[in-house]
Order: C-alpha cells, then structure tokens, then sequence
C-alpha cells in the first residue's frame, strides 16, 4: 500500500505510512489517511472503514458516478466500550454518512472526458476547424504545417459530450476537406457549479449531474450537508 502511495502521490511520507484504505483510477489516486492520535480501538473498525470508502467512492452522492482524486483525513474518533457496538453494521453506514458530509462540505466538481482530435485539414479550410472547436468547448493545442504539401495538422481537445455530431459539423464547415480522428486523452473539471441550481446551460455541471439523477432513477435533488449533520 505504502509503495502505491508513494509513486503515484506527493503525500508527505508521514502520511503514506497512515493509509487504511486507498482507490487507484488511472492515476487519480484516493484514500482514507489516519490522521488521529491516541484513539481507542480505531485499528477494531478499519476494514469496516475501509468497506465503507470503497462502496462510497464507487458511487458518490453527486450522480452515482465513480469519484475521483479524494482524500479524507480521519482526525478523531470517539468510538462506544463495548465491542458489540463497533461491527460493521454500526461502522459502515456511519463511515459513509460522514465521507458523504465531507464531500458536499468540500465544494465538490464534476469532471468529464475529453478526446484528443488530430485533424489533417488543407491551410486555406483551418478557419473552419477553429470554428467548428469553438462551438464545441474545444481548444486547439498545437497546429503544424506539413512541408512540401498544402496540408495542417492540427491537434485539440474536445469534450466527449460535445463529440456527437461533430465529424459532419467539421466537414461541414470545411468543405468536407477536413479527416478527424478521436481517442481518449483526459478527465478535466467540467464548466459550472455542481451545486448551483439556478445554472440552467445545458453543458454545465448542475444541469448534467440532473439529467444523470434523472437516467438512473435517482430522486430528482442533490443531497445537502444538512442532510447528513448530526445535532448534538
């Protein structure tokens, strides 16, 4: 565990020696760091704790998606004596209402994939590719001249979200001189504020995260700290 956290994060090395539970997706990596001391019988519940992270990372609150680069400190613990009371049916649901608390309190993102575009366009049609990835939340990354021939590579990046539809687009606003081709490149924060209700443009994260809600049947509302703050 401790060989994991260290190449694929910059944790200081005394917390890489405290993880109890860890989630590796494509190099985003996550964990549940013991940050806690002198606390009784925390090492009794740490597979429950971890149970718990991993069902909840798998499905976050937000839109039932897999969650990304998180991390969660345990500061303190106050754990009951008798051991009856510290099982997995009392840890685990408890664990997940304070991971999902934690998250809405951390003013969460939504991220999106992107595709990396590489087009072979003539230079007296490039306008058109500049257009057509402006209309589409793209951005050009680099663009290079090939010599001896009249022909451009260019390469950008465009949301998965915006790539249907696009080919014909391109080849619409070229001519049909433009030959894109698509592939996976990156995860990056999608536009808005998940948690902002009056954001009504389509590709913004609140209204994604509703149409989500609304394909997998889930109540038609994002859960709200208050929801899981416990008054004492």
């Amino acid at each position: 565990m401790e060989a994991v956290v260290s190449t694929q994060s910059t944790w200081k090395q005394w917390y890489q020696r405290r993880v109890h539970g860890s989630s590796g997706i494509n190099a985003e990596y996550m964990g549940v760091v013991d940050c806690a001391k002198g606390v009784q019988f925390l090492n009794e519940i740490k597979d429950h704790v971890v149970n718990a992270f991993m069902n909840f990372t798998g499905e976050g609150p937000l839109c039932g998606d897999v969650l990304r680069g998180c991390r969660f400190n345990i500061d303190d613990v106050t754990l009951h004596a008798d051991t009856i009371h510290r099982g997995a049916g009392q840890i685990m649901p408890a664990a997940r209402k304070v991971f999902i608390a934690c998250l809405l309190a951390g003013t969460p993102k939504l991220m999106e994939p992107y595709y990396i575009v590489d087009i072979i366009v003539p230079t007296m049609a490039v306008s058109g590719v500049y257009s057509t990835l402006n209309a589409r939340r793209g951005e050009v990354h680099s663009m290079e001249e090939r010599p001896g021939t009249p022909l451009t590579q260019i390469k950008g990046y465009l949301p998965v979200l915006e790539s249907f539809g696009f080919v014909a687009l391109l080849r619409k606003n070229t001519g049909g001189q433009a030959f894109p081709q698509l592939k996976f490149s990156h995860w990056g924060l999608m536009n808005g504020d998940p948690m902002d209700e009056e954001d009504t443009k389509e590709s913004n994260a609140y209204q994604q995260i509703m149409s989500s809600r609304k394909r997998k049947g889930l109540k038609m509302a994002i859960p709200k700290f208050a929801d899981y703050y416990d008054r004492i």
